[in-house]
C-alpha cells in the first residue's frame, strides 16, 4: 500500500544548541562492545514494529552482522531495573558528523518518560565523538511525539520532504499474528 509521509531531517551543528536533561535518572545507559545482530535485530522489530519498520526485516543474518560490525556503528541500550528498555544506534560519517540512525523505547517503556532520557544520552554520547554536526531524520510513521522530542533535546528541523513510500499489506508486527480459530466439532455429536 501506498502511504503519503513527512520526513523531517533535524541537526543540531554545536554543543551549546543541546538542552539539558533535568529529570529524574531512570536508565542506565551502555554499550553494547560485541556487535551482536540478533541482538540489533531484536530492538529493530520489537521497537519498530508499531511504527512500520520494514525496510530491514527481511535482511538475513549475514547481511545484519555487515551493517553491526563496523567501528563506525555504536549501539546502546537503555536499562531499567535490569531489563532493556531502548536503544539507540550512532553511525559516524565523514567531516565530523554522527547520525543518529535508529533511536527507541521498547512498547513496554513507552509513556514514562524515558524517550527524553535516552534521546539526552545520544546526544551526549554523539557529541562526544562528533566536532561538526549530528544528524536525525523522522517521519509521520514514527511515534507522534517523536519530533517534539527531538526538538525539546535541541535539535532544528534543516529540511522536510513529502513522499509516497510502498508499505507492506500488513503492519511488521514483533509478535506472532494470531491464528484464525478454526471451529472444532464436537466428538460426541455426528
Amino acid at each position: 500500500m501506498e502511504r503519503l509521509v513527512t520526513i523531517n531531517y533535524l541537526e543540531m551543528t554545536s554543543r551549546d544548541q543541546v538542552a539539558p536533561f533535568t529529570g529524574q535518572r531512570h536508565l542506565d545507559v551502555r554499550r553494547a562492545e560485541v556487535p551482536c545482530p540478533e541482538l540489533n535485530r531484536f530492538f529493530y522489530v520489537a521497537v519498530g514494529s508499531d511504527w512500520w519498520w520494514h525496510e530491514r526485516t527481511g535482511w538475513g543474518r549475514d547481511r545484519w552482522l555487515e551493517w553491526v560490525d563496523r567501528p563506525e556503528l555504536e549501539t546502546w541500550i537503555g536499562y531499567i531495573s535490569g531489563t532493556p528498555a531502548g536503544y539507540f544506534e550512532l553511525e559516524t560519517q565523514p567531516g565530523g558528523q554522527v547520525q543518529l540512525a535508529y533511536f527507541g523505547l521498547l512498547p513496554s517503556f513507552i509513556g514514562r518518560g524515558l524517550g527524553t532520557e535516552l534521546l539526552a544520552a545520544a546526544v551526549a554520547r554523539a557529541w562526544e565523538v562528533a566536532t561538526e554536526r549530528i544528524w536525525v531524520h523522522t517521519c509521520t510513521l514514527d511515534h507522534p511525539r517523536a519530533l517534539g522530542n527531538y526538538q525539546a533535546r535541541g535539535f532544528r528541523v534543516y529540511d522536510s520532504e513529502e513522499r509516497l513510500e510502498q508499505l507492506p499489506d500488513v503492519k511488521p508486527t514483533a509478535w506472532p499474528r494470531p491464528e484464525r480459530a478454526t471451529p472444532t466439532r464436537n466428538p460426541g455429536s455426528s
